[in-house]
């Protein structure tokens, strides 16, 4: 009988389980990314192009300040950090709204990666449109 008793103390001391205290501050579960494949590599494509087409054209807005086309005091508005970040933005949200092919979509992902100057990028980037 007290073996019996000494092991239900046992039992009863280790068995116990406590309840996990709830999370104060739960993370919610991320949505389910419904995306087809196309549109997800069209967004990468996307995101990594933006930055570099604003960079475009920062670099030939710095053309036009050499040229005398344009003052510098207006190319410092024009290419402000702020205004650049909007553009690459923009650009972003315009490329992501169109529905490409798979031959556009690789026309995305291949010239920036293979040009690495802007004349050559954009040219290849023409291409997106098939030639009629």
């Amino acid at each position: 009988m007290m073996k019996l008793a000494l092991t239900l103390a046992v039992v009863a001391a280790c068995g116990s389980t406590q309840k996990p205290k709830p999370d104060p501050d739960p993370v919610p579960p991320k949505p389910a990314d419904n995306r087809s494949a196309i549109d997800k590599r069209r967004d990468v494509a996307c995101e990594a192009l933006g930055p570099r087409i604003t960079a475009c054209a920062v670099e030939d807005a710095k053309k036009d300040v050499a040229a005398g086309k344009v003052t510098q005091a207006q190319f410092d508005k024009d290419a402000s950090p702020t205004v650049q970040r909007k553009n690459s933005s923009e650009f972003i949200k315009d490329c992501e709204a169109h529905s490409y092919s798979s031959r556009q979509v690789r026309v995305l992902e291949v010239c920036p990666a293979v040009e690495t100057t802007c004349e050559p990028m954009l040219a290849c980037l023409e291409n997106i449109n098939p030639k009629s």
